[in-house]
């Protein structure tokens, strides 16, 4: 083995890479915009969802429940009649209609427990639930503060004193930031190291390279290290620019850790993408190749479902993964 012919192989790998735009705007993306979005998209709880109110009663107690939703998780309550709310949720225009009945207040006062009707679109499955839960405890508060004349604050046996660590605000982006940074990792240290074996496969140059005075580890050494650390810069320059910069997410820990754990990751994927590129025959069969076997990475790694959550034999075999 000879450092010299792993060196310049490797700046070959680099400068086929430079000549590459369809690679080169896919590393960009996977480290700005992919993550940029997917983290905003995350939503941390309710976010201005639409809700009407159907206010049969027009007492003190109804009018406190219509003023009790506000943004930012609710808009602002739109007051409709009876008629409208069916139409208006059969068109999308409400995600919760909620429909206080007449004599609600004397029926309160009188020891009577009126139903109040939620209509809730459940083909926002991303706000249904959650929504529907923070509406019952609103208007169950309301109430109870209403019928006590004034707002109680109830005291419990014990005082149970809740500490979140590494995320504080329990911010859904701050982790997904995190975790799609990662999985650009993973899936761009596979595509590249496979997509650049398999490149010169079809073009016929893997022939003229086995028939020079190198050996089959100084080809795969090379494209390993020049596709590695391409992958390593561009997750640094997006831990920086775009994690901590434009999402704002503060990052306590050691990023030199952070980076060492990355480059253990990337030579690892690298590795697999040589191995998935030496199976397949061409581009298409690695393309499908690497959807059979990226999926179960990302989904059973513990970024998108907790490992808690999963089988111990799935745990068991996922610690095996370089990105769990």
């Amino acid at each position: 083995m000879r450092i010299a012919n792993i060196y310049n192989l490797g700046m070959k790998e680099l400068r086929g890479l430079m000549r590459d735009p369809m690679m080169l705007v896919l590393i960009v993306y996977a480290f700005t915009a992919a993550i940029y979005t997917a983290s905003k998209a995350m939503p941390e709880t309710l976010n201005h969802a639409p809700i009407a109110i159907v206010d049969e009663d027009q007492s003190p107690v109804s009018s406190r429940v219509v003023t009790a939703f506000y943004p930012p998780y609710f808009t602002a309550p739109l007051l409709i009649s009876q008629p409208e709310m069916d139409s208006r949720m059969d068109s999308g225009m409400d995600t919760f209609a909620l429909d206080i009945p007449p004599n609600f207040q004397r029926d309160l006062l009188a020891g009577r427990s009126p139903a109040v009707q939620l209509n809730i679109d459940a083909t926002r499955m991303s706000q249904a639930f959650t929504g529907g839960g923070y509406i019952q405890s609103i208007v169950s508060g309301e109430v109870n503060e209403f019928l006590d004349r004034y707002r109680s604050k109830a005291s419990l046996p014990v005082d149970l004193d809740l500490r979140a660590r590494f995320n504080p605000e329990l911010n859904k982006g701050w982790f997904g930031a995190i975790t799609n940074a990662i999985s650009s990792i993973t899936m761009l240290s596979i595509v590249l190291t496979g997509a650049a074996l398999i490149r010169e496969r079809e073009h016929g140059t893997i022939e003229h390279l086995l028939v020079m005075p190198v050996t089959p580890f100084e080809i795969m050494t090379s494209k390993i290290w020049s596709m590695g650390i391409v992958v390593l810069v561009a997750s640094g320059l997006a831990l920086v620019v775009v994690i901590q910069g434009l999402l704002a997410v503060p990052i306590n820990g050691s990023i030199t850790l952070f980076m060492v754990g990355a480059a253990l990751d990337i030579v690892a994927m690298t590795c697999l993408g040589i191995f998935l590129a030496t199976v397949a025959g061409s581009m298409p069969q690695f393309g499908l190749l690497l959807m059979m076997v990226l999926l179960p990475l990302q989904v059973l790694s513990g970024g998108v479902t907790p490992r808690e959550s999963m089988p111990m034999a799935i745990q068991a075999i996922m610690f095996t993964a370089p990105n769990t």
